[in-house]
């Protein structure tokens, strides 16, 4: 017993008063020591005392506020938001069509009978009908809400909302039972309208967040369903992975992924371990070797002593990393956040103390109390104070922006990519994949014996068979440069060090230095030039025909195109540029020298990639982590900014704030400018509906601005946020339509045909 920690995929949470409701609650819960509440993610991790309080208090907890656990399993969790999907259509269809049938009777009986006050018993009741069954139909989970929250003492924008609600019904009942005359029609339709609006907006968000990519989940698919067992006598069996204990055996082929975490026993291979390290090259494995689940064996049969499963595999461990850094990922707190936390006890203080003066006050003069009036301006401060332009304020800001982001290329995926982003101070850049291009390719080639395309002609011929992906380079290289080649009479690789063939009878090696030192071939006369092309960051495979030395051939990952030019840009803009990377530190070196990059960090596992980010954070840096792999998924979760190539993996994508459509780094910094520019404009709208609401909030103290007038000036404020976000994109052409098409890059999987900037700045 002691300290325990559980995270909760919870539904229901819309803004960030969701976020900062469900944190006091639970800081008010006896037992509770920590709650970090991720509402980009939809998560809450909680920290408490078992002794004190058990995991089903907290669960009931989140439950008594009106929000829903999901699922733990992904596909499960996935068909949940999709029944709620459904419940919010539902909710909406019914609250709009009663709020399409009160403006219509509202306009009735303006323009057509030409009275603002009810014109019948039957009409006023009508409307009453219409308010009751919006509130405590599709509302009703509102009033849950709302109760909850006051019975904590915690004051959201549930409790406003509901406020004016039952302003509005209180002061229709006034019209139905006391004054004649009142406009109690339109009192109903308050309540009608502002329970509609919130349902609206809550749609919406669950629209968007509902689009949640199964990526983790397609981390976990990498490992097999199940493993060939060899029991101690021989025999195979194909058992599910679960079944395997640690001191199992298993078989496993070539081309199948590896099942668990484990080390070899017997066999030699080519591993591809890019789903830990990156690296595109594949390691030589032999007996004694440490194998990664979900790698892939490339060229050879191994049999695999099981040394971890379950939650302690590699796969499991950088899931749950992934998922807890998500949670606990620092974020900053907006300065609506900040004035929202006094706002609503202000606005309920000020309608209250509207209405009593309107009962007061007229006695000093000697006059009756003004019930009418003091019901107009509680009800018109309730509506104007409502925080739907403060809460429209920042979300149209990086529509925009996410918008002109889109046109370049960019996905922003959250507001922290534009509120965060102009203050980050290191970019920490993986290698492969991110500076470099990813795939092993032919960087140079020197001749001895006649010219490059004579090496390259010998070496394609001996490896036309392999399936190496060193021998994929060579062939293509060969074939980009129009070189000649033909298949070997005789093949034949050798595991881990190259292959030896027949090429037009002449008897030809190609393959590592060392492999054909060991062959007796005498290379002491190159052991510069080899030396040279190992501190480039190359792979050396020496070409050998009939023991004379034709050439060498370096093979790297090709550095991108604008890698150098992107890393300038980051110094002009006062960002220090930090390479880490799984590979060796001698090929770091050499690619962070080329590039421009000082400070270099190398063999370094994900764990250790995100231990890093954390260290460089304490240090007070704000940091964005540039990376493209399943190993690099923990440490964009952990940093402040996370920026995925989008030609990586789906799990980088999701774990990342940005997403750079296609390989180009240069949007790196591009979304920096983006986000700079969107963050002023974010506080412009701020600016301009704090004016509002705080110039709306004093006027309806008067009493003299009908409640319904009120809803239209809530209306015009949102506009007026809307142009000021989107006046000067439409100004200058760019549109607000941000579908779009990347030439070369691979979208599937990252955006939906259709999705709009604003679906995926928040999704």
């Amino acid at each position: 017993m002691g300290t325990t920690r559980r995270q909760f995929n919870v539904g229901g949470m819309s803004c960030s008063f969701c976020a900062e409701s469900i944190e006091k609650a639970y800081r008010r819960t006896d037992g509770v020591a920590d709650v970090d509440v991720s509402l980009a993610h939809e998560e809450v991790l909680v920290q408490y005392d078992d002794d004190r309080i058990s995991e089903v208090e907290v669960k009931d907890t989140l439950r008594d506020l009106g929000y829903t656990i999901r699922d733990p399993d992904k596909e499960k969790r996935y068909e949940q938001q999709q029944a709620e999907l459904a419940d919010g259509r539902r909710r909406l269809l019914l609250a709009g069509s009663a709020a399409i049938v009160v403006a219509a009777l509202m306009g009735w009986m303006i323009v057509v009978i030409g009275r603002f006050e009810s014109a019948s018993l039957a009409m006023d009741l009508f409307a009453l009908a219409l308010a009751l069954g919006t509130m405590f139909g599709p509302g009703r989970y509102i009033i849950d809400k709302a109760y909850q929250s006051l019975r904590r003492g915690i004051l959201n924008q549930h409790v406003l909302l509901e406020a004016g609600a039952f302003g509005g019904l209180l002061g229709g009942f006034l019209g139905l039972s006391i004054f004649p005359g009142f406009p109690t029609v339109h009192f109903f339709a308050v309540s009608v309208f502002i329970t509609t609006y919130h349902i609206l907006s809550e749609y919406t968000s669950l629209t968007v967040r509902t689009r949640a990519s199964q990526a983790v989940q397609s981390l976990l698919d990498l490992q097999p369903d199940t493993a060939r067992r060899v029991s101690d006598d021989g025999e195979v069996e194909e058992v599910p992975v679960d079944d395997l204990e640690v001191g199992d055996r298993v078989r496993i082929k070539p081309g199948e992924n590896v099942p668990v975490d484990g080390t070899i026993v017997d066999g030699t291979s080519t591993v591809d371990e890019s789903v830990a390290t990156g690296e595109s090259i594949p390691e030589e494995k032999a007996a004694g070797d440490a194998v990664i689940g979900g790698s892939v064996n490339e060229t050879g049969t191994l049999l695999v002593e099981v040394t971890a499963t379950g939650e302690d595999a590699f796969l499991n461990q950088v899931a749950r990393e992934i998922e807890e850094a998500r949670a606990m990922k620092p974020g900053i707190i907006q300065l609506a956040d900040r004035v929202l936390r006094y706002f609503v006890p202000a606005v309920l203080t000020i309608a209250a103390l509207a209405f009593v003066f309107w009962l007061v006050a007229p006695l000093a003069w000697g006059a009756g109390p003004n019930v009418q009036r003091g019901a107009f301006a509680a009800l018109a401060v309730l509506v104007l104070g409502y925080p739907c332009a403060l809460g429209m304020a920042t979300p149209l800001a990086l529509i925009r922006g996410g918008g002109k982001a889109a046109n370049h290329g960019i996905l922003m995926r959250s507001g922290d990519a534009f509120q965060i982003f102009p203050d980050v101070d290191r970019i920490v850049l993986d290698k492969t994949g991110t500076i470099t291009v990813g795939e092993p390719a032919v960087s140079e080639v020197v001749a001895f014996d006649g010219t490059e395309d004579d090496v390259l002609a010998v070496a394609a011929s001996a490896e036309a068979f392999s399936e190496h992906p060193l021998a994929d380079a060579i062939l293509d290289r060969a074939d980009e440069r129009g070189v000649a080649y033909a298949d070997p009479e005789a093949f034949d690789s050798v595991t881990g060090k190259g292959v030896r063939a027949t090429v037009d009878g002449d008897d030809v090696l190609v393959g590592k230095p060392g492999w054909l030192a060991d062959e007796g071939i005498d290379l002491s006369s190159v052991v510069d030039e080899i030396e040279r092309l190992q501190h480039r960051g190359l792979t050396v495979s020496a070409v050998v025909r009939d023991g004379d030395l034709v050439g060498l051939i370096g093979i790297g990952d090709e550095i991108k195109v604008d890698a150098a030019a992107t890393v300038r840009r980051m110094h002009d803009a006062g960002i220090t540029p930090v390479m880490i990377t799984g590979d060796n530190e001698r090929t770091a070196e050499a690619v962070a020298e080329e590039v421009g990059i000082d400070r270099v960090m190398a063999d370094v596992l994900p764990d250790e990639k995100r231990e890093e980010i954390g260290r460089l954070q304490d240090e007070g840096h704000r940091v964005a982590m540039v990376g493209d792999g399943i190993n690099d998924a923990p440490a964009l979760t952990q940093a402040d900014i996370g920026i995925a190539i989008g030609a990586g993996t789906d799990i980088a994508i999701e774990s990342a704030d940005i997403v750079l459509m296609g390989d180009r780094l240069g949007g790196v910094m591009d979304a920096h400018e983006i986000g700079r520019e969107s963050y002023r404009k974010t506080r412009q709208n701020l600016g301009a509906a704090f004016a509002f609401n705080g110039i709306g909030v004093a006027a309806a103290t008067t009493g003299l601005v009908h409640p319904v007038f009120a809803m239209i000036a809530m209306v015009l404020s949102v506009s007026a946020v809307l142009a000021n976000s989107f006046a000067g994109q439409l100004l200058s052409g760019e549109g607000v339509n941000t579908d779009f098409t990347v030439e070369g890059s691979d979208t599937d999987g990252i955006i939906e045909e259709g999705v709009t900037a604003d679906q995926a700045v928040t999704s």
